[in-house]
């Protein structure tokens, strides 16, 4: 506990190894001022959040560009700060969550780029938010290693990629840390404790402190983040602009509002990242209302060569080139495998995928695993050359209307009982995984994170809602799907064995994607009884 002349900041979560260091008063009364600054403003946001979803359910107020602020848009003589030292190159990045071995493997993994991951890809019970940290704080000091159960030693090279830290989003709480008894801002808890310890540290090595920024759904978010950012800096006496933000374009809403995000961020921002799963999560919880035509196919029909999501990428890249900001391609979250048809097969895929974002303009993209990393490397060396970026493709022969953003109907395909079945099965193994306290779970060769669960279960959701039918005519009911779940429960049980936690992923599972409304998993009872024990 800490005692401050006028408030009190309690940590809840049980001690661990080294936790002090993390958690000393002077970090936990920087993060208490950071809160205490824009709890109501998060607060008022987060209700504007709630009343602009229910707009879009009725039709009360339909998805537009902003008349409003126009005149940001065609204001043609801003652009946004020149790319901070570490950040010029980006053409791979790969992306995981924070544990010991993660941060050496993807320091060492030959990307440009490292996104550690507070976020989709990590679990967030106390002891992953506190030791990633802590990871962090030894990478950045070269002080880390990391030994396999064969005893081999891992150390991070010459030439480690570049950091950049992603803070849970606005949504979220951290319960083990309260101000007057008020539980704090998870994102300001993981970007508080990392740019305390670390901002001086990391300009000192000729980097910088840089985040990533997840689940904004329009400008206004991103002017309290810039906001934060201004505070955070004159506390610490770090000049003004030293932090620089990736912000992932992953909600359909702020598709809408990717120029006005940029200039709000200007002085902070680096880019934008094109988030696949989330994106289309978006799309099915605002329209979920407006019937058939926002009905998607199975998960894996839904690639980003379908004509609506073609339009938020080429956007993207338009609008990030248009003010000097890197566009970011998404996920390959594919796995190596040892069956070498499978490889090859997927490593196809993957080129693909990579090809179309570097051809499109793409600066760079993500990879999941360091296996990747020398396809996608080998792709945007391709078209890069000599060049670190693509800034100079301004992508002027790209026009998209609000209703190409919104013609959802274009993605086309099917629903069958196999993309059914493959979405509750990926759901309960998640969930099981990410209750044992794994972020990013290898299922079915892929790698799979938070974003997984959402989607799939939230498809599980639309499809029954709408009675959507199956290739053979079959309608999706819930009794229908539930004989479904019950099916893959009792098959995933007898693979996983003792010891796992999928009857609380089955009632997860039932609670948001079986019942009337479609809330997050991340909001039901299971989670809550999760986070107070973890």
């Amino acid at each position: 506990m800490v005692e401050k002349l006028n408030y009190r900041i309690d940590v809840c979560g049980p001690a661990g190894d080294r936790f002090d260091e993390i958690l000393t008063p002077a970090a936990l009364d920087f993060v208490a001022k950071l809160d205490n600054a824009f709890a109501g403003r998060r607060r008022e946001l987060l209700d504007a959040r709630r009343l602009r979803r229910e707009e879009l359910q009725s039709g009360e107020k339909p998805l537009d560009f902003l008349p409003e602020t126009r005149s940001v848009r065609d204001d043609s003589s801003w652009s946004v700060a020149p790319a901070a030292p570490g950040l010029e190159d980006r053409r791979v990045e790969i992306t995981g969550p924070t544990d010991r071995k993660m941060t050496v493997n993807a320091l060492n993994s030959g990307a440009k780029v490292w996104l550690a991951d507070f976020e989709d890809a990590t679990s967030p019970t106390w002891h992953n938010v506190i030791d990633g940290q802590l990871n962090l704080f030894d990478a950045i000091r070269r002080n880390i290693d990391f030994t396999t159960e064969a005893g081999k030693r891992y150390t991070i090279g010459d030439e480690p990629a570049t950091i950049v830290a992603r803070a849970r989003g606005w949504h979220l709480v951290e319960k083990h840390i309260r101000i007057d008894g008020r539980p704090v801002s998870a994102s300001l808890v993981d970007f508080g404790l990392y740019f305390f310890h670390n901002a001086r540290q990391l300009l000192a090595r000729g980097s910088g402190p840089y985040f990533y920024l997840p689940k904004l759904e329009n400008h206004l978010e991103a002017r309290l983040w810039n906001d934060v950012f201004l505070l955070a800096q004159r506390e610490l006496g770090i000049p003004r602009g030293t932090i620089r933000a990736t912000v992932l374009i992953e909600t359909i809403t702020a598709a809408f509002e990717m120029e006005e995000i940029l200039y709000e961020l200007r002085e902070h921002i680096a880019g934008l990242n094109a988030g696949r799963w989330d994106y289309i999560f978006s799309v099915i919880k605002n329209f979920s209302s407006h019937g058939a035509d926002f009905v998607l196919p199975d998960r894996a029909q839904v690639t980003m060569t379908v004509p609506f999501m073609r339009a938020y990428t080429e956007l993207l890249v338009r609008t990030c080139h248009k003010r000097g900001a890197h566009a970011i391609g998404g996920m390959a979250a594919f796995i190596p495998s040892k069956d070498p048809e499978i490889n090859a097969t997927a490593l196809e895929k993957v080129r693909q995928d990579k090809e179309r974002e570097a051809n499109d303009g793409f600066d760079g993209s993500w990879v999941a695993h360091p296996g990747l990393v020398p396809v996608c490397r080998e792709v945007f060396d391709g078209v890069l050359g000599g060049w670190p970026n693509q800034l100079g493709k301004l992508r002027e022969d790209v026009v998209v209307t609000a209703e190409d953003l919104l013609d959802v109907a274009s993605a086309g395909g099917e629903v069958t009982e196999a993309g059914v079945r493959a979405n509750i099965n990926v759901a309960l193994r998640y969930i099981d995984a990410w209750l044992r306290g794994t972020g990013a779970a290898a299922i079915h060769n892929l790698m799979e994170d938070a974003a997984t669960a959402e989607i799939a279960r939230c498809q599980i959701w639309q499809w029954i809602r709408n009675g959507t039918k199956l290739e053979d005519g079959t309608a999706l009911t819930r009794e229908l799907t539930v004989s479904y779940l019950d099916e893959e429960l009792a098959s995933v049980r007898a693979e996983l064995g003792e010891g796992n936690r999928l009857g609380d992923a089955y009632e997860i599972f039932t609670e948001t994607a079986l019942g009337e409304k479609l809330p997050s998993f991340l909001t039901t009872g299971a989670y809550a009884r999760y986070l107070t024990t973890h």
